[in-house]
Order: structure tokens, then sequence, then C-alpha cells
């Protein structure tokens, strides 16, 4: 990559399969002069950033934040003012619950020229490849993306009643550790416990697992099964039509179906 002149590319990996990386994406990761990689990106996807480049771990957990925000927001200017072209590789989407769009605002705060390279967000990835549109004419007229985790200590507050519409697809990113809560709200607010739900747990990758059940029993699904994070959850009757549509999976895929009747124990 030219060295005169620096740039941040604020790229999105994508779900975790490299070859659902766009053409740019792949270009631009094959060519840097320094990677600042997050927790979601796969080995598959960093195994293409050239043997010469920088590489610098930026991931986070619950509770776990080994290279805090403000320090990331730094570093990338740092770098870029060092000379070096910089991707900073954000797992799904930069601007979809990725804090992209935080740091290209500091980015131009700073006078650091920027581009943002959007990638497969995760749930259009994971749910393509079972077979569970987002959206299906008769089903699901429109859909919602929702982060299911709670920072620092506070409660989850989202807007249940406006959540619980049968018309919608509701996707919840983040949110295995309180799918008990989710479900008990949506259902309070009006959500049938019958609706179709599924979980994915490392979505688009060879250790991809599925549980399917009903809303109110999907919670115990998860936990009987053990799906740990990155966990995706959809709420929505398109659910019900992943046995027609799915693709075709790998021989060690799990997919942990629940009877529809199972409820939250």
């Amino acid at each position: 990559m030219n060295s005169r002149s620096p740039r941040v590319y604020l790229v999105g990996a994508g779900p975790g399969d490299p070859e659902l990386l766009t053409v740019k994406a792949h270009r631009l990761l094959s060519r840097a002069d320094a990677v600042v990689y997050d927790r979601l990106v796969s080995t598959e996807v960093l195994s293409l950033v050239p043997p010469g480049a920088t590489r610098i771990y930026a991931g986070k957990t619950a509770g776990s934040h080994p290279l805090p925000q403000d320090e990331i927001n730094t570093l990338l200017v740092k770098l870029a003012r060092s000379g070096r072209t910089v991707v900073r590789l954000k797992g799904g989407d930069p601007f979809v619950f990725g804090r992209g769009s935080e740091e290209a605002a500091f980015l131009a705060r700073h006078d650091i020229p920027f581009e943002v390279v959007p990638g497969i967000t995760a749930a259009s990835g994971c749910t393509a490849r079972l077979g569970i549109p987002l959206t299906h004419r008769g089903l699901a007229t429109g859909v919602r993306f929702v982060t299911g985790h709670c920072r620092g200590d506070q409660p989850l507050d989202l807007n249940w009643h406006s959540l619980a519409d049968a018309d919608t697809t509701l996707v919840v990113y983040m949110g295995v550790a309180h799918l008990d809560r989710i479900a008990g709200q949506l259902i309070n607010a009006g959500l049938s416990p019958d609706t179709p739900a599924a979980a994915i747990a490392s979505g688009t990758m060879a250790d991809e697992r599925i549980c399917r059940s009903t809303l109110a029993g999907l919670a115990a699904a998860v936990g009987a099964a053990g799906l740990r994070p990155p966990v995706l959850t959809v709420i929505g009757r398109v659910v019900s039509l992943a046995d027609m549509l799915a693709t075709p999976l790998d021989d060690e895929t799990d997919d942990c179906d629940v009877p529809a009747q199972a409820t939250i124990g």
C-alpha cells in the first residue's frame, strides 16, 4: 500500500466465512500496512493479512476490554499519522452494532482520511444460509435489529411493546445471556409464545450450531444445547421457512431443533 497517502479503512469482515468478504475488503486486507481487528473476526479472514503487516488485537468481551474504545480511537489516529495505511477490521458491518460510526467521527475530528467499507452483517449472512428470509410476503413486512447486550450493570431496557409485532422479524444481537428476559418481555407485550424462533452460534462457520424452537422454549433449548457466543437470535414467522429454504450444512453442524411445545424451564 502506498505509505505516502495514509488512510484508515473501516472494513466489515462479514459473519465469519471468508468467502462472504466483499472484493474490496479482500483487496484492502491484502495490501494493508496495519490491521486493528476485533474478537469476532475469524482466523480464516485474518489469514488474508500479509505477513509483513502489523496486527493489533482490539477485541472485547462482556466485562473485558483489553483495549478500551478511547484507546482504539487514539491508536487509529496514531497509526495513520505514522504514514501507514490502516485497516480497522470489524466483524459483520462496521455500522451495525460495531461502533464504526464512533471511530469514523473521531477520525473526522482529527482530520484523518477514512473510508467505510460495508460488510455482510450477521443478521443477513447467518439467516440466508439457514433459509430464514428476513422478510417474506404474508409472514413479515419488515425487520428490526436490536442489541440484547446491557451496558455495564444497567437493565436491558427496550421498547417491548414496539418490538412485539407479529408482522416484523426481530433479530437480536449479543442477547444469548438474556434470552429468558427477552422472551418473557416480548410475550408479556403481546407476542405469541408459539412464535417461531432460532438461535445461531458461530453462524456461517464450520462449527456453526442452531437451535430452533418457539419463543417460549428457545432459552431452555439454548441452555440445554450449551450454545456460547457469538449467538444471533431470530424471532418471527419467517423462521418456519427454514426447513424448505435452508442451504445444506456441513455434517459437523449441530441443529438442535426442539419440539414446538417446549417451554422455558
